[in-house]
């Protein structure tokens, strides 16, 4: 299951995992997603290794930017992984 996180101007919507326990080590998974004709651009980067397991329409410039926007925040996708998403947050 995936979790929204939040709507970029371009209409690129962040959503992150749950946390998964794999191997001793606590990963989320952060994927974008921007509808375009006929389907939708597509990037996905699994913490804490920033592996980029998908990357389907978006720039390595835009990329580059998701990459930097999940290093500043990586503490709060693990923060909201953990928990089950901001909906979730909000109730508490």
């Amino acid at each position: 299951m995936m979790y929204p996180y939040i709507t970029l101007n371009d209409d690129t919507l962040i959503t992150h995992s749950h946390l998964i326990e794999k191997d001793d080590e606590q990963i989320v998974k952060i994927h974008f997603e921007r509808p375009k004709d006929g389907g939708f651009d597509m990037a996905r980067c699994v913490l804490p290794s920033y592996e980029w397991i998908i990357k389907e329409g978006y720039t390595e410039k835009e990329i580059a930017e998701f990459e930097n926007m999940i290093k500043q925040g990586e503490h709060i996708f693990y923060k909201y992984a953990a928990i089950g998403g901001m909906e979730v947050a909000k109730a508490i």
